[in-house]
C-alpha cells in the first residue's frame, strides 16, 4: 500500500489491499519472503527495462522468456498474498496456497526453463508440455478470481469453452472448433494465448511505470501535489471539491489505480466537502468521478494506455499527445460540474486566504507562470545546445545539469517549512498557504515526471527505457532528498540516509504488489484474445455489429460504448479494453470506412478506453465507488449512481472525437489552427457542462439552454455546418494518385475510395486514408510506398497490390486486389472555424441577458469561476 493510504482507516486499507495488493498479511518468515519475492519481481523488471544487460552483456531475454519469468511471478505472489475466500486466513498461508504458489511459478516460467526443447518440437507439444499447459490454465482462472474476481474468470473460461464447442453451436456463431491439445497448445506454449501482447506490454512497460507511481507515491509526491492542489484552490467556492478534481488530476499523472487514487486524496476532500455542503453522496461522487479520470491523465496512463500502444502501432509519446486535449478536457468539465453545483446550493468558502491586494496577486501568478515558462523553454535549448556541441560528453553534461538543478530545487525546499501530510494541517495562522511558496517547497518532486516526459516526448525513447530513468532519479530522490534537506537547513542527518534507502525498498515492493492484479489480468486477457483468434470471432463481429447498427455510424458507437459499460461491471479497465478494442476496434474503422467515413483507429481505440474507466463508477460494482463510500458513509449505489450522473456530462467527448479528430490533435494544419482547437473545445466543454447542470450564470431558461447547446454543437462540431455548404474532399482521377501523394504536406494523409469483394464474397466500397511519411515534394510511389502500400496500374484503373503486414496500410483497412475507385483531394473551401464566431456570439448573448437576472446584493450575488 502506498504511504498515503497508511494514514486511511483500517477499514479502507483493508478495501485497497483486497483490491490492489492482496488481503493477507501473514507475519514472521513468511511475510519476509512474501516481502522477498515481491521486491526480487521489481528488481527484475526493473533491470528488464534497462541498458544494463546490453551495456554488460548478461541477462539479456527475449521477450517470450521475460513475460514468462513476469507471469511465474504474478502467480506465485497471487496464491501467497490473496486468501481464496473471506473465511481463508489472513495471517498465515494454507499449505495449499503453498502448494499452488509454486506449481503457478512452475507453469508460469515453463516455456522459459524449457525454451530450448520446446524451440525443437512446435505444433508438436509432448505430454509434458501439455499437463503443464493444462495445470496453468486452471491455476491462472483461480488466480484470475482471487486478484482480478469472478467476472473475469467466468469471461476467460467462457471463451475457453466457446473454442471447443464451435461445431455444436449455432450457425450464426458457430466456427470448426479445436481439439484439447491444439486449444491448450495454442493458449499456453505460444505467444497467441496467455503469452500474448498484453502480457508482453505487462512485462516490458506497465510494470516500470507503476512501480515509478509507487515510488513517487512513496517519497511524498501524492501529498506534495495535494497540498499545491488545496493551496492553489481551498479559497474558491466548493474550494474541497475543486481540491478532488485537481489532486485526482496531478495523481492520475503517476498512478493508475483508480480504487487507490479515492483513498489518497479522498480521506482528506470527503470530509471537507461534506463540511463545505455537499453532503455524503454528491461528495464521494465527486471524489470518484475525479480519481477515475486520473486513468486518462498524460503521461503515466493506465495500464491499457500501453497496449494502445501496440494494438495502434504508434509510439506511447503519440498516444500522450492524442490523449492530453480529452484529459485536460474531461477534467474542466469536473471542474466547472462541481462549481456550478456550488452556485445552485450557495455554498461560500471554507476557507480564506491572507488579503492580499489584486495587483500584488496578478503580479506574483505573472511571475510564477512566466517565470516557469522561461526556465523550461530555457532548459530546452540549453539542453539542444549541449547536445549539438559537446558530442560525446553531452551525457555527462545533461546529467550535471539535472543535478545542479537538483540542488537548486532542494535548497528552495529547505527554504519552506515542511509540507504537513493532511489537509488539516495546510493553513497559516488561520489562512491558506501561499500557492507559489508551496509550490517551490517540493519542485524536487516535478524532476522525475520531467525527466519521464523529456525522454518520452523529446528523446523519442521507449516507455520502457524512459520510465527506467525516471525511476532511477526518483530513487537517487528518496536516498538523498532528507539528509541533503537537513544538511541545507543546518540540522543532524543521522538515520536519515538509512530511512531512504528503507523508503526505496518499501517503494519497489509496493510497485511490484500493485502489479500482482495488472500481471494476472494481462495473462488471463491473453485467454480471451487467443480464443478470438483460434476461432475467428472477429470476423463474425462485423457482420453483428453491422446487423445491430443498421449500418449508423451513431448506433455502432452506442453499441460498443454501451459494451465497454457492460463488460465493465465485472472487469477492469485493462481487460476490458483488451476485450473490446480487440474485437470492435477493428469493426468501427471498417463499418465506418464502408459509409464513407474515415475514422482513425487511435480514436477508436481512445473511445473504448475512455468508456472502459467508466466501469469503475457505475454500480453495482464500482470498485472506486466502494472506496468513496466507505469514507463518505453513504450509500454505495447512490454514490455510483450520483457519480455516473455527474460523470456522464463528460462522455460527449468520444463521439465528438470520432467525428472530429482535431480534438485528439489530429489532422491539424500548424500550431495556429492547433490553438484556434484546443481554445474553443475548452469553451465549449465548459458550456456543455452548464448545459447538463442547468445552470450558467443563473438558472438556465429552456430557450437558453438551446442557444448554449447549439454554441456546443458549433464548438465542437464546426464541420458539420460547413460541410452543409461545401464538401471537404472532391474526387480526382486514381491515376493521379502519385502525383497527389507528391504534393501532400508532411506527415499528411492520402485519401483514397476502393472497392472489391470481402471474403464472404459481398461487393464493398469503403474510404480508407493512408499516413504518409517522408517530406513534401518526395516520390508520391516512394511514400506510399514507405507506408505500407504497394499500387498497381492496370491499363485504365488501379489495383491495390501489396499491403505489408504490421504497416499502417494494413491498420487502415486497405485489402490486396481491390480496385481504387478515385483520389479524394481536400477543397479550398473557407475553414470551418469561422462558426466559432456566431458561437461565441451566443455565448455572449446568454451571458449578458442572465446578467440582467442576476441578484442585486453584493453578498449574494454568485460569482462565476
Amino acid at each position: 500500500m502506498t504511504s498515503e493510504t497508511t494514514k486511511a482507516p483500517d477499514a479502507l486499507q483493508q478495501l485497497v489491499a483486497d483490491t490492489d495488493t492482496g488481503g493477507r498479511t501473514p507475519q514472521g518468515a513468511t511475510r519476509l519472503l512474501l516481502f522477498g519475492a515481491a521486491l526480487a519481481w521489481a528488481l527484475f523488471q526493473y533491470w528488464y527495462a534497462s541498458p544494463l544487460p546490453f551495456v554488460l552483456g548478461f541477462g539479456i531475454l527475449n521477450d517470450t522468456q521475460a513475460r514468462a519469468i513476469h507471469l511465474g511471478f504474478a502467480l506465485f505472489l497471487t496464491y501467497l498474498a490473496w486468501p481464496a475466500s473471506k473465511r481463508s486466513p489472513r495471517q498465515y498461508v494454507p499449505w495449499l496456497d503453498w502448494l499452488l504458489a509454486l506449481v503457478g511459478a512452475f507453469a508460469g516460467a515453463y516455456i522459459m526453463l524449457f525454451y530450448a526443447e520446446l524451440a525443437t518440437r512446435p505444433g508438436n507439444p509432448s505430454t509434458m508440455d501439455l499437463v503443464v499447459a493444462c495445470t496453468g490454465l486452471v491455476l491462472l482462472l483461480e488466480a484470475t478470481r482471487r486478484a482480478v474476481g469472478w467476472p473475469m474468470a467466468v469471461l476467460a473460461l467462457f471463451f475457453i469453452s466457446y473454442t471447443m464447442a464451435g461445431p455444436w453451436l449455432p450457425e450464426v456463431i458457430a466456427h470448426k472448433g479445436a481439439s484439447l491439445n491444439r486449444m491448450l497448445s495454442h493458449m499456453w506454449l505460444t505467444t497467441e494465448g496467455v503469452y500474448g501482447i498484453a502480457l508482453g506490454v505487462s512485462a516490458s512497460t506497465i510494470f516500470v511505470f507503476v512501480l515509478f507511481g509507487a515510488l513517487l507515491d512513496r517519497s511524498g509526491g501524492g501529498n506534495y501535489m495535494m497540498q499545491v492542489s488545496f493551496a492553489a484552490l481551498g479559497h474558491l467556492r466548493g474550494g474541497p471539491a475543486k481540491v478532488a478534481v485537481a489532486s485526482s488530476a496531478l495523481n492520475g499523472m503517476i498512478s493508475g489505480s483508480s480504487v487507490a487514487n479515492v483513498v489518497s486524496t479522498g480521506i482528506f476532500t470527503i470530509p471537507l466537502m461534506k463540511k463545505a455542503g455537499y453532503g455524503p453522496v454528491k461528495a464521494g461522487a465527486i471524489e470518484t468521478m475525479s480519481s477515475v479520470d486520473g486513468q486518462i491523465m498524460p503521461p503515466v496512463m493506465g495500464a491499457a494506455a500501453f497496449l494502445m500502444v501496440e494494438y495502434v502501432g504508434i509510439p506511447y509519446s503519440d498516444v500522450v499527445k492524442h490523449a492530453f486535449l480529452p484529459a485536460i478536457l474531461s477534467y474542466i468539465g469536473l471542474f466547472y460540474i462541481v462549481h456550478l453545483e456550488a452556485l445552485r446550493m450557495g455554498m461560500q468558502p471554507i476557507a480564506q486566504r491572507a488579503y492580499r491586494h489584486w495587483r500584488e496577486r496578478v503580479v506574483r501568478n505573472l511571475f510564477g507562470v512566466l517565470g516557469t515558462i522561461i526556465v523550461v523553454g530555457a532548459l530546452y535549448y540549453a539542453i539542444a545546445a549541449m547536445k549539438a556541441l559537446l558530442g560525446a560528453a553531452a551525457p555527462w553534461a545533461v546529467g550535471a545539469t539535472v543535478l545542479g538543478l537538483y540542488l537548486v530545487a532542494l535548497y528552495q525546499a529547505a527554504q519552506c517549512p515542511e509540507l504537513p501530510q493532511s489537509i488539516e494541517g495546510a493553513s497559516v495562522d488561520g489562512h491558506l498557504r501561499d500557492t507559489w511558496p508551496t509550490v517551490r517547497a517540493g519542485l524536487h518532486f516535478i524532476m522525475p515526471i520531467g525527466i519521464l516526459v523529456w525522454c518520452l516526448m523529446v528523446e523519442q525513447m521507449s516507455p520502457a527505457l524512459s520510465a527506467f530513468w525516471a525511476v532511477t532519479a526518483l530513487a537517487v530522490l528518496m536516498l538523498t532528498q532528507a539528509p541533503l534537506t537537513a544538511m541545507l537547513r543546518r540540522q543532524s542527518t543521522a538515520g536519515l540516509w538509512g530511512e531512504g534507502g528503507q523508503a526505496v525498498v518499501e517503494g519497489f515492493h509496493n510497485g511490484a504488489r500493485n502489479m500482482i492484479g495488472i500481471g494476472i489480468a494481462t495473462a488471463t486477457a491473453g485467454i480471451v484474445v487467443g480464443g478470438i483468434t483460434l476461432t475467428g470471432l472477429g470476423l463474425r463481429m462485423t457482420e453483428f455489429v453491422e446487423f445491430i447498427s443498421q449500418g449508423n455510424v451513431i448506433f455502432m458507437l452506442m453499441f460498443v460504448a454501451a459494451t465497454c459499460l457492460i463488460i465493465g461491471l465485472g472487469v477492469p479497465t485493462t481487460a476490458n479494453y483488451i476485450l473490446v478494442a480487440t474485437l470492435m476496434a477493428p469493426v468501427v474503422v471498417e463499418l465506418g470506412a464502408q459509409s464513407g467515413l474515415v475514422i482513425p483507429l487511435i480514436a477508436v481505440h481512445m473511445f473504448v478506453f475512455y468508456y472502459g474507466i467508466m466501469a469503475d463508477i457505475t454500480p453495482p460494482v464500482g470498485l472506486a465507488t466502494f472506496a468513496a463510500s466507505a469514507i463518505s458513509g453513504a450509500s454505495s449505489l447512490k454514490t455510483g449512481i450520483q457519480g455516473s450522473i455527474y460523470a456522464s456530462r463528460t462522455l460527449i467527448l468520444p463521439f465528438i472525437w470520432i467525428f472530429n479528430p482535431q480534438l485528439l490533435l489530429l489532422n491539424l494544419d500548424g500550431w495556429g489552427e492547433a490553438l484556434r482547437v484546443i481554445v474553443a473545445s475548452m469553451v465549449a466543454m465548459l458550456v456543455f457542462a452548464a448545459v447538463t447542470m442547468g445552470w450558467f450564470r443563473v438558472k438556465n431558461r429552456w430557450w437558453e439552454t438551446v442557444l448554449l447547446f447549439t454554441a456546443v454543437v458549433l464548438l465542437f462540431r464546426p464541420d458539420l455546418f460547413m460541410n452543409r455548404l461545401a464538401p471537404e474532399y472532391e474526387a480526382v482521377p486514381a491515376a493521379q494518385v502519385f502525383e497527389v501523394a507528391r504534393d501532400a504536406p508532411t506527415d499528411g494523409r492520402l485519401v483514397l475510395r476502393i472497392e472489391g469483394m470481402t471474403l464472404e464474397g459481398d461487393e464493398r466500397s469503403k474510404t480508407v486514408a493512408l499516413l504518409l511519411g517522408g517530406e513534401q515534394g518526395e516520390d508520391g510511389r516512394k511514400r506510399i510506398a514507405d507506408a505500407g502500400l504497394q499500387l498497381m496500374p492496370l491499363g485504365e484503373s488501379l489495383q491495390v497490390g501489396l499491403v505489408r503486414f504490421g504497416s499502417g496500410a494494413a491498420r487502415s483497412g486497405f485489402e490486396q486486389g481491390w480496385d481504387v475507385r478515385d483520389v479524394q483531394v481536400r477543397t479550398t473551401r473557407p475553414s470551418a472555424h469561422w462558426f466559432y464566431l456566431p458561437a461565441l456570439a451566443l455565448l455572449l448573448l446568454v451571458w449578458f441577458w442572465q446578467g440582467r437576472r442576476l441578484p442585486k446584493s453584493p453578498v449574494n450575488t454568485p460569482v462565476p469561476l
